[in-house]
Parts: C-alpha cells; structure tokens; sequence
C-alpha cells in the first residue's frame, strides 16, 4: 500500500475515532446550542432546538454526564450555559453541580424549546437558535455528530456548507474494501497506528469504573460478579462479556467518564474495543498484535458505517461486533480469508436488530453483539461460514456488507419510523 493511501486512512481513523463522554446525541445537541450561543454573544434567553427524528430517537431516554438527569432539556440548557464548542463530543466535561442547578432553573423559566425538524432526509441533523433581546444565532450540524453547516448571526450568514457527498468524497477520503482494511491493518509502519491503543486506555477504564458503581442496569457489574463464577465461568468470554457491557452501562447512565466513540457512537468505539482487548491481553498477545487488531477492529468498522450512515434503524452493535470479531478472529491466528468468515457469520445472525434509541438497556444489545463475535470468530476459525445460498449473504463479502446496509438504511426506514411513533406515544 502507497503512503499517500496510508496517510489518507490514518487520517480517516482519526477523524472517526476520538473521545467523547456521555451518548454523542445529545451532546450533538449540546453542541450546536454551544456553537450557537457563542456566535450570539451572550447569555440566551430563549434555545429552540429542531432535530431529525433519529437525534430525537437516541437522546430521550439516555443519561446526561454530570447532572442525573435524563434527556435533551439539560442537555441543551447547559450547553447554553457552560457548553465550549471547542471541546467537541466533550462539550459538557466543565459541568459542575451549580451549573446543573442553573441549568435546571433555566429549563423551568420554560427558556427551552425541542420540536421535530419537519421535511428533511437526513438522519442526523441538529438546528439551534439561541436568542437575547433582538439577536438571535442559529447553528446547524448535519450529517456528522461535530460536523458544522450552517452558522448566522441576525440574519449574516457566517457559514454555509450544503452537505454533498461527492465533495466529501473528493476531500481525500478514501475507498475501502475488506481486503484493504485487512492489508492496512496487518502491514502499516507500528508506529502510525501504535495511537488507537487510546482507544483500550480510555474504555478500559470506563468499564472498571462501572464496576467500583452502580451504573444503569448494573450489567457489567452483575456479570462480574457471582453469575460470573456460577453459571458463566471466569473465562476470557465471561470476562469480553462483563466489560463490555461494563463501560455501556457507565456511559449511557451518565457517568463523567470519557470514552473512545468510532463514527460517532461511543457504544460503537465500546464495542469494537473492548473484547479485542480483552481477549488479547487474556491469551498473553503482544503489543503490536493488539495495535494491529484494533486497527483491524476500528477500520471494519469505519468501511462498514461508511454505505450505512452515522444513524439508522439498524442497531450500531452489529457492526461494531462485526469490527471486534475481526480483530479476535487475527488474534486467534486467523487470515483474511478467516476474518472475511466472520463478517459473513455475524451478518447473518445479527442483521434486523433494531435500534430504539440510547439508553441503559443498550448494555443487553452490546452484550449480545460481541457474545457473537466471539461465536463467529470461532466458527471462522474452524473454516465454518454462512455460504452464499443462505439469505442475505453472498459469495463476495463486501456485497455481505452492502446487503447489510441497504436493509439498514433503506429497508428499516419504516421500521424507525414506527419505533419513533412507539416511543413518542407511550402512556
């Protein structure tokens, strides 16, 4: 492989993979009014706030680092009031309990107002406008989670990017296959990849800090403890299992605990982490085997997510397990045409699930997912693969992944529409 592709591949993995705390909807959301409120110059009097339906989806039943409460009202009030748009997905990391009071006085001055973002296709899509007086701002993020459109102040627009794909394709990044992302992943220079061992460091100790609390619905913890010894066993698959589900629990209960995000979703950088990681460390794998099977993990992910969209229907834990079940599947000493068994495998078992929106039960759908990677990793491993006269897979892997994606972006769009519907009417 050119350096020119490397480089343009590292860069896209670094553009992809990077920090965040707390779900990376809302703190899109509280991102925008941040933006926002900075272009108006002052404190706002009012925020109005208009969302696509998915944003709407996957903050309303999610925890607010920080402040112990649930959904997008805290969110958007304090990132009126203490958001720094420069710290990006971290928008929120200077909250404080006196900022969470004022945030709360703001919500009931009835400062705050949230709608659906009528007539429009894409699934991410964030508008905020802060007003003060006579000035009013306004800010738009769309199509990805940091990813700045449009910004006016009184009516002067100060930034106007329409989203076109073409043009972000021209912008350098580059084309991927499976073949690729494995080449990439198994034969780049140590040193230019040897950075997404931040990706271990920073989840790892999300899930040990849900372990020491009581986070969510304790999955992690629960799974570490007694059942662990009893009924799971202390293994490597126990412990994959407990982790991961571990640092979903800390993350979509609130905790002020950053973690890695992979294109935009923390549970997606969790899940494609944390079993590569255990599982390397508990087989005694080296440094470098574990810097290649992240990569390996992250990448997949990255190709796959690429013809599926930031946001969709289908749930982010397919594909990031399908990422982590590459990784175990090198680990275990597999090739490529192993880890291309694995994706066959996990696609024909997970595609469907869906996605109704981020909250603490996202642990039992994490857990799920990388159970199956582990099965599918060991299914690969001894030669065992989803054949082509088998639903939705094909012979060609990538056409696997296409097919995969197409149901997740284009077939499940009813399907969304109607778990919105369910979530907005409940009694």
């Amino acid at each position: 492989m050119e350096q020119h592709e490397r480089e343009q591949i590292i860069a896209l993995v670094r553009r992809e993979v990077v920090p965040a705390i707390g779900c990376t909807e809302p703190m899109a959301v509280a991102l925008c009014v941040a933006r926002a409120t900075e272009v108006l110059g002052r404190r706002p009097e009012q925020v109005e706030t208009l969302l696509s339906a998915n944003i709407l989806k996957n903050a309303m039943g999610v925890g607010i680092p920080g402040t112990g409460m649930i959904g997008l009202p805290i969110a958007v009030a304090l990132g009126a009031l203490i958001g720094k748009s420069s710290y990006q997905l971290e928008v929120l990391k200077d909250c404080s309990p006196q900022a969470v009071e004022e945030g709360k006085r703001f919500i009931a001055g009835q400062r705050v107002r949230i709608a659906l973002k009528e007539g429009i296709a894409e699934k991410l899509y964030v508008e905020a406008t802060c007003r003060a007086g006579d000035d009013e701002a306004t800010a738009v993020i769309a199509g990805g989670h940091t990813d700045f459109r449009r910004i006016s102040r009184n009516g002067q627009v100060l930034l106007d990017r329409p989203i076109c794909e073409e043009a972000e394709a021209e912008a350098g990044t580059p084309t991927l296959s499976l073949q690729k992302v494995y080449d990439f992943a198994t034969t780049a220079p140590l040193d230019e990849i040897s950075f997404i061992l931040d990706t271990a460091r920073l989840n790892k100790a999300a899930a040990e800090a849900s372990f020491r609390h009581d986070y969510g619905h304790g999955l992690g913890k629960m799974l570490r403890g007694r059942y662990e010894h009893k009924i799971m066993g202390d293994s490597v698959f126990s412990h994959i299992l407990s982790y991961t589900s571990g640092a979903c629990d800390a993350r979509m209960a609130g905790a002020m605990v950053p973690v890695m995000s992979n294109s935009g979703s923390g549970n997606q950088g969790i899940s494609a982490t944390l079993p590569v990681v255990v599982f390397a460390e508990e087989t005694g794998k080296t440094r470098e085997q574990l810097v290649r099977a992240l990569m390996l993990s992250h990448l997949t992910v990255i190709y796959i997510k690429q013809s599926l969209g930031r946001l969709s229907a289908l749930c982010g834990c397919v594909v990031a397990a399908t990422g982590s079940s590459c990784g175990i599947t090198w680990l275990m000493g597999g090739g490529y045409q192993q880890v291309a068994y694995a994706v066959q495998n996990m696609i024909a078992n997970l595609t469907g699930m869906i996605c109704d929106g981020a909250k603490p039960s996202c642990a039992l759908k994490v857990t799920t997912g990388v159970s199956t990677a582990v099965l599918s990793a060991i299914m690969a491993m001894e030669g065992r693969t989803v054949t082509s006269v088998e639903g939705i897979i094909d012979q060609d892997v990538d056409q696997s992944i296409r097919n995969l994606t197409r149901i997740g972006s284009q077939g499940m769009n009813e399907t969304d529409r109607l778990v919105l519907d369910i979530m907005t009417h409940k009694g």
